[in-house]
């Protein structure tokens, strides 16, 4: 089905209302250093009356991802407290020809620990101390999308195979123009800088659930780059 999203004509300088979280199935290309490497597929489903479930997974077909079989799938099992998004399991599968490795995390939220296990360090599978409004990685996609504002910086706490890190975003005061494809739109660009000299930027349109680009960068060289190709609801 072809892309829902249209260009916005509007300029984003006003305050936007928080777009509800709804399910949805993304297509992506995958670029790896301006070259297309395979495809994605982001989405969000309901699995019942209080857990929903986030995934991604990446699909090298072309190139070097395709020969070397490179595959990667990621999911986050959670519940919604208000408006937090509240991990409650998650898992990360990454393929290649000759080799599997697989994590498998949990959040328990009475003892207020996370724990991973599977194929990753000792030093990561030590249970990790959790509060109020921590995140995956793939569930701060989602709250960029949510909370992003024209001005706004966003705080968030990555809490994610084994990991602990302060994620901080900051949205561009005005809206810029992006083409992807055959499509051309108005959207907000929302800036995380790393250390070590690591940058994402995520596209954010108005009324579209997922991202309609995630670009990562390192030393101010493109990596791996998505570049939505269309969604629907699911």
């Amino acid at each position: 089905m072809p892309a829902a999203f249209l260009a916005s004509g509007l300029a984003l300088a006003c305050s936007l209302p928080a777009q509800a979280l709804e399910p949805f199935i993304a297509h992506y290309q995958v670029f790896n250093g301006g070259k297309e490497m395979g495809d994605a597929t982001m989405q969000v489903v309901r699995n019942d009356a209080r857990r929903w479930r986030v995934d991604l997974g990446i699909h090298g077909t072309t190139g070097l991802m395709g020969l070397a079989g490179v595959n990667g799938e990621q999911s986050t099992v959670f519940d919604l407290v208000g408006d937090t998004y509240r991990p409650l399991s998650q898992g990360t599968v990454k393929k290649a020809v000759f080799t599997k490795r697989q994590t498998i995390g949990v959040y328990d939220w009475r003892a207020l620990t996370a724990r991973w296990q599977g194929d990753i360090k000792e030093s990561r599978q030590k249970p990790v101390p959790i509060q109020s409004g921590d995140m995956s990685g793939l569930l701060i996609n989602l709250a960029v999308i949510r909370d992003a504002q024209p001005g706004k910086t966003l705080q968030y706490r990555f809490v994610d195979n084994g990991r602990v890190r302060p994620h901080q975003y900051v949205v561009a005061t005005e809206s810029e123009g992006v083409k992807i494809g055959d499509m051309s739109f108005s959207a907000m660009r929302v800036n995380r800088v790393q250390s070590g000299n690591e940058e994402t930027v995520i596209w954010v349109v108005e009324g579209v659930p997922t991202p309609v680009r995630i670009l990562q960068r390192e030393n101010g060289q493109d990596t791996y780059d998505l570049r939505l190709v269309e969604y629907k609801g699911a």
